[in-house]
């Protein structure tokens, strides 16, 4: 046979005021890098090395679930290259992040500023 279950206020209470004292309100977080999780945008700043071309505008907001392989697309379209030429991506000038990393991880492993810095070259650069 199974016990019953302790349905007391007392026990019911407890549970209840143990789960109003975690939980926060996105309006009762102060600490600006959970708040830029929450935006879940980030706002990149494209450099050029070597002999990659200058882009007009360099800051730009992208949502953190893009892909680094989708900001060098976004690169090689906005300067013009064609699709077999190469792009390199790297961050802090030395660390080429893989294709397939998410802009997110990327921010919170390197961002500073609220921005994160990326470097675009059309040739091996760095590392």
């Amino acid at each position: 046979m199974t016990e019953p279950e302790d349905t007391s206020p007392a026990s019911v209470t407890a549970e209840t005021s143990e789960v109003e004292t975690n939980t926060e309100s996105p309006q009762a977080v102060s600490s600006p890098d959970v708040k830029q999780k929450l935006n879940l945008k980030v706002d990149i700043l494209l450099k050029p090395a070597g002999d990659a071309p200058i882009m007009k505008k360099k800051k730009w907001t992208v949502d953190r679930t893009k892909r680094i392989c989708w900001v060098s697309d976004f690169i090689k379209k906005y300067i013009k290259m064609e699709p077999s030429e190469s792009l390199f991506l790297y961050v802090n000038q030395s660390y080429a992040p893989s294709p397939d990393t998410d802009i997110g991880s990327i921010f919170d492993c390197f961002g500073s500023d609220g921005k994160l810095v990326l470097h675009y070259c059309k040739s091996q650069a760095w590392g």
